[in-house]
């Protein structure tokens, strides 16, 4: 539609119809076609392009575009206001769990609109699964256990409950990813300890394993997540880090004797 008109919004404004895209958009409609007057409705970072903006915004806006128009913003209207409606209706249904998602955020990654999709799926009550692992299998986020002959042959995920699969464990893997960007976590360190030998798929679902084994705990024991911190591996894999240094150290011609300073 704006391209018809030689609007290029697109080409300068990441969304068309973010909060600046749409004061535009009404302006147009008003009858305003200066595209400097235009380009001064830019908000935010948008306002560091106005030099690309008034270019942009140099078109040929006749009636039929602003009709047009209008029915999008229309259309916009009508989805924001659905969209508070049914965020009302949300909160009010998650108003009994509130303790429950406010103590999941306190995983690292895990925002308010993630807890409270994990709670609607699984719900508070654990008991209802015998262990972690009956969970993890629940959701399909157990790995596979195909052997023959003693060997095993994969280590895919299992289906688990259809249901599930399109919400749980995409929120579960949004949380992953978003843990990768945190810093001083055992789980930006669970993920890049496993990225660098399995890869960062695979680690990914490690992760979303991880933080579920934690939920269910959490849960089932009222107890805020516990950080066991980013060093957590080397302090549980001391003696192996010992002597792969000392390896290679000898390999470089060391004589090394180690001393404890008796510092944790």
């Amino acid at each position: 539609m704006l391209e018809s008109a030689n609007i290029k919004l697109a080409v300068v404004a990441t969304a068309i119809l973010g909060a600046s895209g749409q004061d535009m958009l009404a302006a147009l409609l008003g009858g305003e076609a200066d595209p400097a007057v235009l380009a001064e409705l830019a908000r935010g970072r948008l306002r560091a392009k106005l030099p690309l903006l008034r270019q942009a915004l140099e078109g040929r806006v006749q009636a039929h575009h602003r009709v047009l128009i209008r029915h999008v913003l229309a259309h916009v209207d009508f989805l924001e206001q659905q969209l508070a409606a049914l965020t009302t209706e949300i909160e009010e249904a998650c108003a009994p769990f509130a303790q429950a998602v406010a103590l999941l955020e306190t995983i690292p990654g895990v925002a308010e609109a993630a807890a409270t999709a994990v709670v609607a799926e699984i719900g508070t009550d654990m008991r209802r699964f015998p262990s972690a692992k009956h969970l993890a299998s629940w959701a399909g986020l157990c790995p596979g256990n195909r052997q023959s002959a003693g060997k095993r042959l994969s280590g895919k995920t299992t289906a688990g409950n259809v249901w599930l699969n399109g919400c749980l464990k995409a929120v579960l893997g949004e949380v992953a990813w978003s843990t990768t960007h945190t810093t001083g976590t055992y789980l930006a360190a669970l993920y890049h300890r496993l990225a660098r030998r399995r890869g960062k798929q695979k680690a990914i679902v490690a992760v979303a394993h991880s933080v579920l084994v934690s939920i269910y705990h959490m849960l089932r024991t009222q107890q805020p997540y516990h950080e066991l911190g980013p060093d957590h591996f080397d302090r549980l894999d001391t003696t192996h880090i010992q002597r792969r240094y000392v390896r290679r150290l000898e390999q470089l011609g060391y004589a090394v004797a180690l001393t404890p300073t008796g510092v944790a």
